[in-house]
């Protein structure tokens, strides 16, 4: 949003019509619930993750309901596939406004018990693929006048948990990596901030939440006392991507519950 400049209207700020948001790992989870809520505020989504039939049904979902998108499936831990995944969003739509690094490798196990591959392949998705794809779109998020970047992270980026030492690392350093972004893209307005979801209903987390203990453990680590829906990441993810946020960066926002509190 130029400066100065007041929004005569408040629901403006979160309009993205004419703007073109990439979201990795949105086949599913919250990343669906993001290119479905982005679609709906106007942008042009970008659905990537690993299945291409997966990236297909929900880029059809959101056509089927008036929008534009594309399904370009993905791999972000493997540097050629990034490129294309910009090459072919710029290809369709001209550009890239938004940016939301949400594909993540939940892989779990005590430190003792980690492997070089296990730690590689972890580390690879949630570190190296964001700071890439970040990096590979940087050009056009910066000519698009609104360059977002959104970082999907963790609530164990910052309370990090038994057994998952990979995961909770690999956020803590991506959240790291947003707070350098923001220093170093920001002279070209673009706009870099961590969203930091607690316990959510998603696939990831299914196998989990199916074992009562662990289920009542999570539950009782809120002060809301429940597990969130993944629709319910949407107005959080809205606000980071628009200009409801304009004087928003390197900023983590978390939508947890109250688990850190």
């Amino acid at each position: 949003m130029p400066e100065n400049q007041t929004p005569t209207d408040p629901k403006d700020l979160f309009d993205l019509t004419g703007r073109t948001a990439i979201v990795t790992g949105g086949s599913r989870g919250i990343g669906r619930s993001m290119a479905i809520g982005f679609a709906a505020a106007g942008a042009n989504v970008v659905v990537a993750s690993r299945k291409a039939d997966a990236c297909t049904a929900v880029a059809d979902e959101i056509v089927a309901a008036g929008g534009q998108a594309l399904a370009v499936a993905t791999h972000v831990g493997h540097a050629d596939e990034i490129d294309r995944l910009v090459e072919a969003t710029v290809e369709r739509f001209g550009g890239i406004s938004i940016l939301v690094n949400n594909a993540a490798n939940a892989l779990g196990g005590t430190l003792t018990n980690i492997t070089e591959a296990a730690f590689d392949s972890s580390y690879g998705v949630n570190v190296k693929g964001p700071m890439l794809l970040g990096a590979r779109a940087l050009d056009h998020l910066a000519a698009s006048g609104h360059g977002s970047v959104i970082n999907v992270i963790s609530a164990g980026a910052f309370s990090p948990g038994e057994g998952l030492g990979l995961y909770c690392s690999g956020k803590a350093a991506l959240w790291a990596i947003t707070r350098v972004m923001a220093k170093e893209w920001g002279p070209r307005s673009v706009r870099v901030n961590a969203l930091a979801p607690g316990p959510f209903r998603t696939d990831m987390m299914a196998g989990a939440l199916a074992i009562p203990d662990f289920y009542d453990r999570i539950v009782e680590s809120t002060v809301q006392k429940r597990v969130a829906e993944p629709d319910e990441i949407i107005g959080a993810a809205l606000f980071l991507a628009s200009d409801a946020s304009s004087y928003m960066t390197g900023s983590a926002l978390s939508v947890d519950g109250g688990t850190l509190a």
